[in-house]
């Protein structure tokens, strides 16, 4: 045949859709994954549009996801996340994804991967190889299979669905240089336009940076699409990240950090203020704490990253940090309203008063599998690599 055949499930996971694989289904050489993934997914693709493949254009529909047997004793699995480019054919291994995180215990307890329970709510404790952290998974069961009517909403998905909670257990440090890896709870950066920005650099859930949105001439309110066409606003940002990802240390210089997409994210945060999300909802001041808008791989997230709404919330519950200037006098850091493009989503970061040590990072999602067949790779797009 002229094409290679492997079994994937398609799934979505939050406001995220991503090829579900098995470890044993892939090559044993792991340096044969990134042509492999690139091409399911059809990419590079200048149009923008991964016609060629199962992506969807943009990065949160650009994802591959691989479950396989645990490597530590405290996990049921492992979990691998890549970040597949969608102009280019990078793929980026750097970070997690949390969307995709609520639909890896449900696809490992359906497809017989873990035990639990007949009926009534499995928890399944998932080692995500990116960070080295272990995330637990709490959904309802029925009948043998993760259940995915309910009753919860989340914004940018239409309708309901079951419930997962995600709690992201000690989720700072995932680098390996510290939840403020540069020892600072707010650093100055000079871009190069002369501009001096104040940033909090923080490693929770996903090595992170988080700038006012004032200070890079920018809106916490903006619709993602008019963030993407400015291109002075994303040339700033993008500067951003790359000093910071200097700072924290993943990466040795500018260039490396500029091939490296999807860590660190980069975020504008901004008080709370009256603003229509992308169905044309108003929602008020008073019925948030912040907003974000997070550019992710290169492009304006629709919503928020997971990964990135965790290390808001891990940012919000330092002292003196760029987020916690923003957040609305009474918030709780353990219910934290966020502004986003898609509505308000409900983040929390628990605290250890003794220690001052984030514990814990929390969120609800839904997820769905969508799809279960093989996804097909000709193999010339292999071989050119």
């Amino acid at each position: 045949m002229s094409q290679i055949a492997v079994p994937a499930a398609f799934i979505r996971g939050g406001t995220s859709k991503a090829l579900v694989l098995q470890r044993r289904d892939l090559p044993q050489d792991e340096a044969t994954w990134p042509a492999l993934f690139a091409a399911m997914l059809g990419s590079p693709d200048p149009n923008l549009r991964q016609l060629d493949g199962m992506g969807g254009g943009i990065s949160s529909l650009s994802k591959i996801c691989v479950i396989g047997p645990s490597t530590r004793p405290d996990a049921d699995i492992d979990y691998t996340f890549a970040q597949v480019g969608v102009i280019d054919d990078s793929v980026d291994f750097s970070g997690n994804c949390g969307n995709m995180s609520s639909a890896m215990g449900p696809y490992a307890y359906d497809e017989g991967l873990v035990e639990g329970p007949r009926d009534g709510e499995a928890l399944v404790r998932i080692h995500n190889t990116n960070s080295g952290k272990v995330i637990a998974a709490r959904f309802p069961v029925r009948d043998g299979l993760a259940e995915v009517e309910g009753d919860l909403s989340i914004p940018g998905v239409e309708g309901t669905g079951a419930a997962v909670a995600l709690e992201f257990l000690d989720p700072t440090d995932t680098a390996g240089h510290g939840a403020l890896p540069t020892g600072n709870r707010v650093d100055r950066l000079t871009l190069s336009d002369g501009r001096e920005v104040e940033v909090t650099m923080i490693d929770g859930a996903v090595p992170s940076v988080f700038v006012e949105a004032g200070q890079v001439a920018g809106d916490s309110r903006t619709h993602p699409a008019k963030i993407d066409v400015d291109r002075a606003l994303m040339d700033r940002l993008e500067e951003i990240r790359c000093q910071a990802s200097v700072a924290m240390q993943l990466t040795p210089d500018l260039a490396a950090a500029r091939a490296r997409i999807a860590t660190p994210k980069v975020a504008m945060v901004g008080a709370p203020s009256d603003y229509e999300d992308l169905a044309g909802v108003v929602h008020p001041a008073d019925g948030q704490d912040l907003q974000i808008r997070m550019i992710s791989a290169g492009q304006a997230h629709r919503a928020v990253p997971v990964t990135g709404a965790l290390a808001l919330a891990c940012a919000a519950a330092i002292d003196g940090s760029v987020v916690q200037r923003q957040i609305a006098s009474g918030s709780d850091p353990q219910t934290l309203r966020i502004g986003t493009p898609s509505g308000i989503v409900t983040v929390g970061a628990r605290l250890d008063l003794d220690t001052g040590d984030i514990t814990a990072a929390k969120i609800l999602r839904t997820q769905r599998r969508l799809m279960d067949g093989k996804v097909y790779v000709p193999r010339g797009k292999l071989s050119q690599t």
